[in-house]
């Protein structure tokens, strides 16, 4: 592994590479670190442009070396230019990163990818994780892929289509009577018991580093260049965490020039610890009991929370919360506004969007990259509800241009033809 270390984001005490993810002095969370020797930025970019299409073009900024046999082609996703949407809302240059394309359609894939690779590097023949849902779907796909044993562990209650695309993979699903972080707190327990390689537990310093993948992507689609607004989804708080620290990492290594990035975190109104600590101005963050139709944001007790609520007020960011009915809304404006069918996840995210539009954030000319995690696909019982029936017929012109036609706009026949005719 390049990395050469694990290094205490509390305390910096340093350990050798192991699967470890706790810091033995202060329990503090433990992170990989490697040498930042002097960069020649024009070569590295060029070298980038030249890589795989697949987020593996960033691997001299990763901790782990490729793995052809654990890689599935994750990244290099769609940065759409949300021109409809932004127009609706007077913001002229929006983006949307559309993490929904990925291989088993959420960002996953990318956290995963190296936490496999890890896995399979430090001999471990059981692939795991704690999951709401989307991280299950990609530990079965990867630990398919490589050929070895997946285990996953989701909360009761867990959309249909989510656990239908983890045991299509062939992996364990094993339904734990409780929240997610109920199913957390048992993973870690056999972990400590079983050498099972938990992507998010004991190989969690490998696997979280995946996430700044999302922060190289977009400064490279940008052109080399920084947005001046991200606004991120909240679930343990990692990924905002590893989006904000990549922009900084690329500001330090002459990549991109200096610019200042306002990160943004958003969550459902029923899970919305981190967002409850900014408003308060807290530095703590409370667990509490999720509710809320997002559930790949729902984590009572996130992980990292602290430390994304201390990256979006360095940024100069907000976090923001939305209803459940804000963020379906949500999901069905960008579906019909700009063709993407994002998850509810996702929807929370626009949703704070508009939030923040409308509060006077951010400025008509500001570049806004909104981060969409997943594929509307996998949450459908969301929206299902909402949607406008079938309108029904008899196989008949006449009962087309009675029934269906009125209900279109500006519709009309070609030159020449009548309307009309049973």
């Amino acid at each position: 592994m390049p990395a050469h270390a694990l290094r205490c984001r509390n305390c910096g005490r340093t350990y050798t590479l192991a699967p470890q993810y706790v810091c033995e002095e202060c329990l503090g969370p433990l992170e990989t670190e490697r040498p930042r020797p002097a960069v020649d930025a024009e070569a590295l970019r060029a070298r980038i442009g030249a890589g795989p299409a697949s987020l593996w073009r960033y691997e001299d900024l990763l901790p782990v070396a490729h793995d052809p046999v654990a890689d599935l082609g994750a990244g290099l996703t769609p940065l759409v230019h949300a021109s409809t949407l932004g127009g609706n809302l007077g913001l002229r240059r929006l983006f949307l990163k559309n993490d929904g394309c990925n291989p088993t359609w959420s960002f996953k894939d990318r956290v995963v990818t190296l936490g496999v690779a890890a896995a399979r590097q430090f001999g471990f023949q059981v692939l795991a994780c704690a999951s709401t849902g989307n991280l299950a779907n990609s530990v079965a796909a990867h630990a398919a892929r490589a050929g070895i044993q997946a285990c996953v562990f989701v909360p009761e209650g867990l959309e249909a289509g989510k656990q239908v695309l983890s045991a299509v993979y062939g992996a364990t699903i094993v339904e734990v009577d409780g929240t997610y972080d109920d199913v957390n707190r048992l993973c870690a327990q056999v972990a400590d018991e079983y050498p099972w390689g938990f992507v998010n537990v004991n190989l969690r310093p490998y696997y979280s580093e995946g996430a700044k993948t999302l922060g190289y992507e977009v400064a490279e689609q940008l052109g080399w260049r920084l947005p001046d607004h991200v606004v991120i989804p909240l679930a343990s708080g990692n990924l905002l965490l590893k989006i904000e620290r990549a922009f900084a990492e690329l500001v330090e290594l002459g990549i991109v020039p200096p610019a200042r990035v306002r990160v943004h975190g958003a969550q459902p109104s029923g899970c919305a610890p981190i967002v409850a600590a900014y408003r308060e101005g807290s530095e703590s963050v409370r667990p509490v009991r999720p509710q809320t139709i997002a559930h790949s944001l729902a984590i009572g007790n996130p992980a990292d929370g602290r430390y994304a609520l201390e990256a979006i007020r360095r940024s100069g960011g907000v976090a923001v919360e939305v209803t459940d009915a804000e963020a379906v809304a949500a999901v069905r404006e960008v579906a019909a506004r700009e063709g993407v069918f994002t998850e509810t996840a996702g929807g929370v995210a626009v949703a704070a969007l508009r939030r923040l539009a409308a509060g006077g954030i951010f400025g008509p000319d500001d570049v806004i990259v909104v981060y969409l995690t997943g594929i509307g696909l996998k949450t459908q019982e969301s929206v299902a509800g909402t949607l406008r029936e079938p309108v029904k017929i008899r196989a008949t012109l006449g009962a087309f241009e009675a029934e269906v036609l009125p209900g279109l706009a500006q519709v009309r026949p070609r030159a020449g033809q009548a309307v009309g005719g049973a």
